[in-house]
């Protein structure tokens, strides 16, 4: 059995728990919260430690799935942790992966331990689908689509706003551009192009919306590059029609082969009910692999890139290949 344990218990740690307890050859030795243990209640019933505990578990772990923000936690954390732990992240600040690759790289290189970042479905699995089609394919373009879903970063943002009490942001594919993606056409296509903003906003009572409107959307980064709806509705019709957290998306590549005459189109696509519980399940995944890595010999920071398929899986070789190949 493959000890694995949590540090972070909010979304994310939640739906790596549900995917551990489901894995037959994987154990919750425990969850680690930055609060008090005492007042964190653990779903499966396993324990919750203080995070300072985890200088003193060393034999009593072989993975630590790290599940923190990408922000301010993982570029502290990852590194911290990997040159005690195997670590897995899902560290998912696109434009920071090479520094935080280097200095999780030397972490766990010099404890001779398994470091896995940016692990999810983005960076993660659209991550290999753009490799594999740019393997095949060299020359083509690959286009990413995310949603219909619902992005927490700017829900946040949004909730910040003043006035206001509640918010769900739906990032949604513009479709004649994804159709035009699929056809094979190779478009150019800007930002506001691709993706537009769906806003849901709760209002606190007496609250100026059309205020509340004009800052989402002017909101540099966020809302100031997109054609964005925002709707007013009740904290009813929050609770009741935008309680959960499903996201999904598609990594379309368009490339040619020979002297360019036939075209080809490769299309990966998912649709997640819950973005956390899928992203969990993926980080278990890796942690297995990280473990496998790791008692090989293996050591330092690694991608998806680097690890082989059949590591992910709690199958044999054999079963591997008689059922999938």
């Amino acid at each position: 059995m493959i000890k694995a344990a949590i540090m972070g218990y909010g979304n994310l740690g939640k739906g790596v728990e549900k995917a551990l307890v489901k894995a037959e050859d994987m154990e919750l030795v425990g969850v680690f919260t930055r609060r008090d243990p005492a007042g964190v209640k653990v779903d499966s019933g396993a324990k919750a430690f203080h995070a300072d505990d985890l200088e003193n578990m060393k034999d009593d772990i072989d993975v630590l799935i790290i599940c923190g923000g990408s922000a301010t936690d993982l570029p502290e954390m990852t590194p911290k942790y990997a040159a005690m732990y195997n670590v897995i992240d899902s560290f998912d600040t696109h434009a920071n992966i090479p520094v935080h690759f280097k200095n999780v790289d030397e972490a766990a290189k010099k404890a001779g331990k398994i470091g896995i970042i940016s692990c999810g479905w983005d960076p993660g699995m659209f991550s290999l689908n753009r490799l594999y089609a740019h393997s095949v394919l060299p020359g083509g373009k690959d286009y990413t689509f995310w949603g219909k879903g619902v992005s927490q970063g700017h829900s946040d943002a949004i909730r910040r706003i003043e006035g206001v009490a509640d918010a769900r942001q739906y990032t949604v594919p513009v479709p004649e551009a994804l159709e035009a993606v699929r056809k094979g056409e190779n478009p150019e296509l800007t930002t506001r192009q691709k993706h537009t903003r769906l806003c849901y906003v709760v209002a606190k009572e007496g609250a100026d919306k059309d205020k509340i409107t004009e800052e989402i959307v002017n909101m540099p980064n966020y809302f100031a590059d997109y054609d964005t709806t925002v709707n007013f509705i009740t904290a009813e019709e929050m609770a009741a029609n935008h309680s959960g957290l499903p996201h999904g998306g598609s990594v379309i590549y368009s490339g040619s082969t020979g002297d360019g005459t036939n075209k080809h189109v490769i299309e990966y696509s998912l649709k997640l009910d819950s973005n956390p519980e899928f992203t969990g399940s993926v980080l278990v995944a890796y942690a297995r692999a990280a473990v496998r890595m790791n008692k090989a010999g293996d050591s330092g920071a690694k991608t998806v890139f680097d690890v082989a398929p059949a590591l992910l899986s709690p199958l044999s070789g054999e079963e591997i290949r008689a059922h999938m190949l």
